[in-house]
């Protein structure tokens, strides 16, 4: 027979809410990666447009493509879209992946352009870290899809995602904690390295939650 939940699960916070919660802090995020740190889009006098004119035509195409994935990765995860418009979900996928390829490429190029301009190359090398632990991720979430296991599907688009999000993770740490510039190297290496980890973290908290939710069976008395 089944019990109902204790009284232990109900103090959980049900999936929508965490989830809402979640989403809502990373939008938060993006709010702040705008106002603080991106504001030269706005601004034609910026002198920020002065030291991206050498790769600026490569940096629209990059911009664009990455902040598409970063704006569709968060509805890949409602699953009120999946159920009640599927034909929406898939294409916001493919959006998704489009996003992934086409960014992350050229986001080692533009770093392999700024190194040949004075930066360092640990940065360079970081960008191409960052891309190619994105792309294997997506790619896995497209393969997962395709041979239709959706939980592993699941749990690759949710390091995919993590993936995507250095790029607001690093300006976010730096403008919020005001990094000195000769450090900002480690908050990009350190966002890099934790992608994976702190995706799994949210996999397994996530995983915790559906067993603790689950109904309590118990065998019938003789």
């Amino acid at each position: 027979m089944t019990m109902e939940l204790s009284s232990g699960t109900r103090r959980l916070l049900p999936p929508l809410r965490a989830k809402t919660l979640l989403f809502a802090l990373i939008a938060v995020m993006y709010i702040y990666v705008l106002v603080t740190n991106e504001t030269f889009l706005i601004d034609k006098a910026d002198p920020e447009w002065a030291h991206i004119a050498p790769f600026k035509v490569w940096l629209l195409p990059h911009g664009m493509a990455a902040a598409f994935a970063l704006f569709l990765g968060p509805f890949q995860f409602s699953e009120r879209l999946r159920r009640k418009y599927l034909a929406v979900h898939k294409t916001f996928g493919y959006l998704y992946i489009a996003g992934c390829f086409i960014g992350a490429p050229l986001g080692i190029y533009i770093e392999w352009f700024e190194e040949r301009l004075g930066a360092t190359r640990s940065f360079t090398i970081a960008a191409a870290a960052d891309a190619v632990v994105w792309m294997f991720a997506t790619g896995m979430a497209l393969w997962m899809i395709r041979s239709r296991r959706m939980q592993q599907h699941r749990q690759w688009m949710i390091r995919s995602f993590s993936c995507a999000l250095i790029f607001l993770e690093v300006r976010a740490i730096t403008v919020f904690f005001n990094v000195p510039e000769k450090f900002s190297e480690t908050v990009v290496w350190a966002c890099v390295v934790a992608a994976y980890p702190i995706a799994d973290m949210v996999l397994q908290v996530d995983e915790l939650r559906r067993q603790r939710a689950r109904p309590i069976q118990v065998q019938p008395r003789a």
